[in-house]
């Protein structure tokens, strides 16, 4: 059975304390969150709510080393169209950079409303395989253009984190909700995967930023 965590736990993600063992050949790492439903006038409490506007929340990976540092943040890349990505192809993965240049990382896509039934973006790691020279990965969310469309965590509900072996097997759980403390937070650290004593563990962590925006997210990095 998965650990259902809290903020500042830490788990062994190979074998947990009831003694069940987990394949890190590859994890995944769901993100999920609904939208909130607001209650405008009768006909809003009689059909229980509208859907506000969309939220994008976008899952964010930081590949750091030995000194906690993001060594790669990759290139500037121009499109067909002319537009501009920067940090393609780095150590930091994101909706416009999905795949690792390795190989052993990748986001699975980018979802834009939050709409469906389980976790709505996914990163997966092959940690087994990742280079020894990455040391943490860090996994962040944040909500695109959050500040513009006056949007924050504090207005997201059920969001969460959990990381699931290769199998399939729900190793650990992260939720959010209902906390003050995210009202006017647009992006947050989420939870991260260390390599500690031959093994990796899972810390949840859960520090909002009011921010949205990755190049000041990954200032300390």
């Amino acid at each position: 059975m998965a650990i259902n965590l809290v903020k500042g736990q830490t788990i062994d993600l190979r074998k947990n304390d009831k003694g069940e063992s987990f394949d890190l050949s590859s994890v995944t790492i769901g993100l999920g969150w609904d939208v909130r439903k607001t209650h405008g006038g009768f006909l809003g409490k009689l059909f229980g709510g509208a859907e506000e506007a969309e939220y994008d929340l976008d899952a964010i990976a930081f590949l750091l080393d030995k000194n906690g540092k993001v060594a790669n943040r990759g290139y500037a890349k121009q499109t067909a169209n002319g537009r501009t990505i920067n940090m393609f192809e780095g150590d930091v993965i994101y909706f416009n950079s999905m795949r690792h240049p390795s190989g052993h990382i990748w986001l699975t896509g980018d979802n834009r409303t939050g709409a469906g039934e389980g976790d709505d973006e996914q990163i997966i790691v092959k940690l087994d395989s990742l280079d020894p020279k990455y040391d943490r990965i860090l996994f962040l969310v944040a909500i695109y253009q959050g500040r513009k469309n006056n949007q924050h965590f504090g207005m997201v509900e059920n969001a969460f984190i959990r990381a699931v072996d290769s199998h399939g097997k729900e190793i650990a759980k992260f939720s959010l909700s209902g906390d003050s403390t995210y009202n006017g937070m647009c992006s947050m650290t989420f939870a991260e995967v260390y390599r500690k004593d031959g093994t990796w563990k899972f810390r949840a962590i859960g520090d909002p930023h009011s921010t949205d925006s990755l190049s000041e997210l990954l200032r300390n990095y």
